[in-house]
Formats: structure tokens, sequence, C-alpha cells
């Protein structure tokens, strides 16, 4: 029996690398990476001989022996767990100190999170960090792109707390919200009813029509407590834009009107 796909996911996660960076570090597609550690595919010669170089193991070790069950190896070598017994290990301790550790989700992962949002092992490949200003709780950090948030620019990075129950949505506040006909959202929720059984997303810039979901549809819902942005984004209003939200406006005056009379 070949360990070579385990020993590959394992020695690669005490080097706190993602498969791209794995990939990087072997010269091969990221997708042979999560090929071989899914032993879908068996590491060729020359790669096998490569890794083993990178983590100062032998040839018969890497093939035949499980080394998580022998601890740190090669250059991690130390005294404690493994990398993701630590980082688990921070996760769950209520009562540390530290900072708390926010995953964070980029555009290109996006995708892949509707899936694997409660997945430990889809979790531990994201990349994280920690902000010194949040209180203890639960948080993820998400990419947004595109326009429809604005005056928030896109590409800005939204820090949010988890919300373990819709009913604890506040009206016209902004959050991530992740459902299954959407995938990932950035919105302000106005809430419709007192039971919340459908909201109402909104978008901050009035080009884009407001619309509504299932709470039941929701999988999970991130109140918006910090927005990161790179120093020098502003906001891209052009005339066409200024002119389109000052048309929107007058628009709905005129049907409020007509409403009314």
């Amino acid at each position: 029996m070949s360990y070579a796909g385990k020993n590959l996911k394992y020695i690669r996660k005490q080097r706190e690398w993602t498969q791209e960076e794995m990939a990087n570090q072997l010269q091969i597609k990221r997708s042979l990476v999560g090929a071989y550690e899914e032993e879908r595919a068996e590491p060729r010669l020359e790669v096998q001989e490569t890794i083993c170089a990178l983590f100062n193991i032998s040839l018969e070790e890497f093939l035949f022996q499980d080394l998580s069950l022998k601890g740190n190896t090669g250059a991690d070598a130390g005294a404690g767990s493994s990398y993701l017994d630590r980082r688990r290990s921070m996760k769950m301790d209520k009562s540390s100190s530290a900072a708390p550790i926010v995953p964070f989700i980029p555009v290109k992962a996006a995708a892949g999170y509707l899936a694997g949002y409660a997945d430990p092992e889809f979790l531990d490949e994201l990349n994280t960090f920690t902000l010194p200003m949040l209180a203890p709780g639960d948080y993820r950090a998400f990419e947004i792109i595109g326009d429809s948030m604005l005056p928030t620019p896109s590409g800005s990075v939204i820090v949010g707390e988890k919300v373990d129950h819709i009913q604890d949505v506040k009206n016209s506040n902004t959050y991530i919200v992740v459902s299954n006909a959407d995938g990932v959202v950035y919105k302000r929720i106005i809430t419709n009813d007192d039971h919340k059984e459908k909201l109402t997303l909104l978008s901050d810039n009035p080009l884009y029509e407001p619309y509504q979901v299932n709470s039941q549809d929701i999988v999970e819902v991130w109140k918006a407590v910090y927005i990161i942005q790179k120093a020098g984004a502003q906001p891209m209003w052009n005339v066409d834009q200024l002119a389109g939200v000052v048309n929107s406006l007058q628009d709905k005056i005129s049907n409020l009107k007509r409403t009314m009379n």
C-alpha cells in the first residue's frame, strides 16, 4: 500500500501551504496536487524525488510509512502536534486571549464555498489572518467584486461575524448572505415581516433593483463588522452612472406619485 497521497497532504499542511503553493514548489499544476492527495493519481518518480528533497525524507518513508503517526517531520520537526492539530486547538480554545483567526474567502474560492462552508478540509485550505480589534467570536472575510455596493469599491474585503439565527438579523444593516440560489453576496437586508420568512436584499447602488430571498434558502449570514480596502481605492462613479441614478430615482418618485393618486 502506498501512502504517497496521504503523506503529501500531511507534510504540505505542516508547512502551512495551500495546494497552489505546493504546486508552485513542485512546478506542477494545482489540480495534480489535488489528484495526488485524493489518490486519484500517483506522483511521477521525479515528483516524488522533489518532494523527498523538499521535506528531507526518504523515498521509502514517503511511499510506505504513514508520516502522520510519526509526528512532525523534516524541516518542521519539533515538539507538539501537527499544524492542523495546533490550528484546530486554537480555534476551539474560546478562553484564549489571542485575536480570533479569520478565514479569508477570495473571489476565486467563492464558487466552491457553498459546497465547502461547513467542511473542515475546505476551510483548512483557506488563508487566514487576525485583526487585534475583533472581539471573541466566529468570523470570516469575503472579497467582493462589482459596483452593486458602491460607494464600497470592488475588491474590498468584508469581515463578517456569524449570525446564528435569521431572527437576529437587524433591519437595514449590511451582511454577507450565502444562499443556494445566489451563492455569496454582500447586501443590505430589509426585513419585511416579524417572522422573517422572506428577506429583501438591497444594493447601496440604486442602479440595482432589490430582490427577495426565502429564509429557508439561506445557509449562512455574516454581519459586516469591518471593511478592508486598498489605500487610495476610490468609488468609481462616472457621469453615465450618476445620470442613471438620477433617472432611476425620478422613475421611482413618479411611480410613487401614481400609486398615491
